[in-house]
């Protein structure tokens, strides 16, 4: 069995253990559902845990953070830590236990999250990618659509994950469902990286991974697109990363909260005026983060499958709920979130910008 096998299996054993690139961070506690912002030990400055991923999808807050967007609207007063996840229920888990205030994640953990809490943990505040997401075969797998699936071992970054709740929707509309469903397919929560390894050792046969891992898998790992998942949308739209916010860090510092989405508004315009300089410093975060650079033609084909923006395409969100319900994730559906969404600071920064309201 391989290393990144034994990584696999230490994954399946523990689903909820944090990928987080920073220290400091105290065990998870799903019970506290985020006090207020502490201040830190540097002056009494309020030190505001800011969560992401280091993957195209959340471009947003890479350049936001590489280019202190976030830092410069929030002002000398306020301290960002950043900490960064392989996949969205650890950073669910992290917000739980009061380690992060505002945090980049996939709809699928926010809406799980906001379920568990009885609706008391967190709230969607804006939007930050559409698109940057597949599923992948390894070229020698023989699969040539869903059904071919049938047998074989697909990876997903985490068990409840977004990229997850699309990979188990698309098999269940197939007739298709895992093994730990009593079917015939292994479905993997696998690190990115992992994932990557196993597809060139040729123990993966498939896998449904965000963006940059796209990419990298076309070019590292001899896959293909099986599935572009725009093409299962409306529009080609659907949310791939959303902004939450931690409810209590909300309510207590709207003021924070204001500033923190004026910055990333425009983060978003910036990134949409500036597409090849938001290219480099996307780059060389992902590089600082991971210690890994991505060559040049591997971050364009990313983020040409990828749509920065500030809206959380709401009905996306939603409808991702209703499949989380179908598969068991949750039992609530859509219509117990009518408070998962927070725009009114969202619209009002837009406002500001004289830029169109989201509905």
């Amino acid at each position: 069995m391989t290393q990144a096998l034994n990584n696999v299996s230490r994954v399946l054993t523990a689903p909820l253990m944090l990928a987080i690139v920073a220290p400091g961070c105290a065990p998870n506690s799903a019970a506290s559902y985020g006090n207020a912002a502490r201040p830190n030990n540097s002056g009494g400055t309020v030190a505001l845990r800011l969560a992401f991923f280091p993957n195209v999808t959340h471009a947003a807050a890479l350049v936001g953070t590489g280019k202190s967007f976030y830092s410069k609207s929030l002002g000398s007063g306020v301290n960002i830590e950043e900490l960064t996840f392989n996949a969205g229920p650890a950073e669910i888990e992290a917000l739980f236990g009061d380690q992060v205030d505002i945090g980049f994640v996939g709809p699928g953990p926010a809406i799980n999250g906001f379920a568990k809490s009885k609706g008391r943990a967190l709230r969607i505040i804006a939007g930050a990618a559409s698109g940057g997401a597949s599923l992948l075969v390894r070229a020698e797998s023989g699969i040539i659509d869903l059904k071919g699936m049938a047998g074989k071992r697909v990876a997903s970054p985490q068990t409840g994950g977004t990229q997850d709740i699309s990979l188990r929707h698309a098999l269940q509309s197939t007739g298709l469902t895992s093994t730990d469903k009593g079917g015939n397919i292994t479905v993997l929560p696998t690190t990115n990286p992992d994932t990557l390894t196993l597809f060139v050792k040729k123990e993966l046969d498939a896998a449904w991974v965000p963006e940059p891992w796209v990419a990298r898998l076309v070019k590292e790992g001899n896959g293909k697109i099986l599935i572009d998942e725009r093409d299962i949308w409306p529009n080609k739209q659907f949310a791939t990363t959303v902004v939450i916010a931690r409810t209590r860090f909300l309510d207590e510092h709207p003021d924070l909260v204001a500033k923190f989405l004026d910055a990333h508004v425009r983060t978003v315009e910036w990134i949409r005026q500036n597409p090849a300089e938001a290219q480099k410093i996307v780059g060389d975060r992902i590089k600082t983060l991971t210690k890994k650079s991505l060559p040049d033609d591997v971050l364009t084909a990313a983020l040409s499958r990828t749509d920065i923006t500030f809206d959380p395409l709401r009905e996306s969100v939603l409808t991702f709920a209703d499949w989380s319900k179908s598969l068991g994730f949750q039992k609530e559906d859509r219509g117990t979130l009518k408070d998962l969404f927070e725009l009114k600071p969202l619209n009002d920064a837009l406002a500001d910008r004289k830029l169109p309201a989201i509905r």
